[in-house]
Parts: C-alpha cells; sequence; structure tokens
C-alpha cells in the first residue's frame, strides 16, 4: 500500500509552516550544490514539490463517491478539480508547478508574471492569466523563493482583486525579510516552506539560499 512519507511540522510564526523532512533536507542540500547541473536541478525542484504537496493539501475536501472493486461496491474519496487551482509566479515558478501538477492532474493552471526591478527591488507584473472562478477555488500560488516577499504580496494582491477567498503559498527557501513582507501585508495567507534561511544580502538574494532559481532552472546563467 502507497503512503504518503510522515512529515513533521514547526511553526515558527502563526501560519508559516516548515515542513521538516529528512528527504527535504536530502535535496535542498542538492538544490544548494553550485555543481548542481540545471537537469537534476530541474528534476529535484519539481520532486520536492511533489513531498511538500503532502503537507500543504492534508486539509484539502473530499468528495465521496460510490467505487466498485473486483469484488464489491465501496465507498471512495475524491478531489474534485474544480478546487484546485496552480498558479506560479513566472518564470521560476514554473518548476514548483510542474511537481504539483503530477500531483493533481485536474487542477486547472493560472500564470502570473512578476520581476524584480533591479535598483528598487519592487515588484512589476507585466502578465497574467487566471481561471475565471478562482473566488470558489483554492489557489497555490507557487515560487521556490521567498525573498523580499514583494512578488508574493503582489500575486496575492492580484488574486484578491480577481476574486480569490482561499489562497495558500508555497516555496522551497525563505527568508524573515520575506516571510514578514508577506504576514503584514496578508496575514490571512498561509505559507509553506522547506526552509527559513538567515537572512537578504545587499542585491535581495537569500543566505545562504541557492542562487537565482530560474536561471538554475532553466540553464539561462
Amino acid at each position: 500500500m502507497s503512503m504518503a512519507p510522515k512529515t513533521k511540522r514547526k511553526q515558527k510564526i502563526k501560519d508559516v509552516f516548515v515542513i521538516d523532512h529528512p528527504l527535504l533536507k536530502h535535496k535542498l542540500t542538492i538544490l544548494r550544490d553550485r555543481n548542481t547541473s540545471s537537469r537534476d536541478f530541474r528534476a529535484v525542484v519539481e520532486e520536492m514539490a511533489m513531498l511538500m504537496g503532502y503537507e500543504l493539501l492534508k486539509d484539502i475536501k473530499l468528495k465521496r463517491i460510490k467505487v466498485s472493486t473486483p469484488l464489491e461496491s465501496t465507498t471512495g474519496f475524491v478531489i474534485s478539480g474544480k478546487m484546485l487551482t496552480i498558479i506560479p509566479i513566472l518564470r521560476a515558478g514554473l518548476g514548483l508547478s510542474a511537481g504539483l501538477k503530477k500531483l493533481l492532474p485536474m487542477a486547472k493552471v493560472g500564470h502570473i508574471g512578476i520581476f524584480r526591478d533591479p535598483k528598487t527591488f519592487n515588484a512589476i507584473e507585466y502578465f497574467h492569466k487566471l481561471p475565471p472562478d478562482i473566488g470558489k477555488r483554492l489557489n497555490i500560488i507557487v515560487d521556490p523563493m521567498l525573498a523580499t516577499g514583494n512578488s508574493a504580496r503582489a500575486a496575492i494582491e492580484l488574486l484578491k482583486r480577481n476574486g480569490a477567498r482561499k489562497i495558500k503559498f508555497l516555496s522551497i527557501i525563505s527568508c524573515p525579510e520575506g516571510i514578514a513582507e508577506v504576514r503584514r501585508h496578508h496575514p490571512d495567507v498561509p505559507i509553506y516552506t522547506a526552509v527559513i534561511d538567515r537572512q537578504l544580502n545587499d542585491h535581495a538574494y537569500i543566505l545562504p539560499g541557492l542562487g537565482d532559481a530560474g536561471d538554475r532552472i532553466f540553464g539561462t546563467k
């Protein structure tokens, strides 16, 4: 019988969940390694999204259905595709969304394009495409790094302007500055992460971090 990996949650800040599991720690070390190839980096990001998805979705509602086994009829449970949207922040979020889509092939997928101004670090939106009924769905925003928090805050604000009421945010690495920014503006949105790193440097990169997640996923640097 297939079973989800057991996880131990540590709630260090209200509604900030650090998913503390040996497999995630192992895979995070691979991501941090500067010698990890883009191919391996991309694969591990997808794997971590799937592992973290078990914890993020533990309170998802199920629909009861009848199912016939080879021996008799019984009751089963399914997740409705009408309940979920996966929303990557372009472009690095695509790596995480690929893993979640393997867990949730029935989910709708939206996209939000945001880039960070290199001088001010402000979030600048350039694109978004969302399902029209996000107000009825759990909307999972994914981005590998929660750094300044500006992109996460902007993405959440965009969803709320479009009617979203249920939102969760998933990242691999977070830092205190980014968490504080999201909590200050959107205390109703829970944050799920594999680790909280030390701090940002002067260029708004997380330390010790793993570098630029987008460049490492797509091999552009």
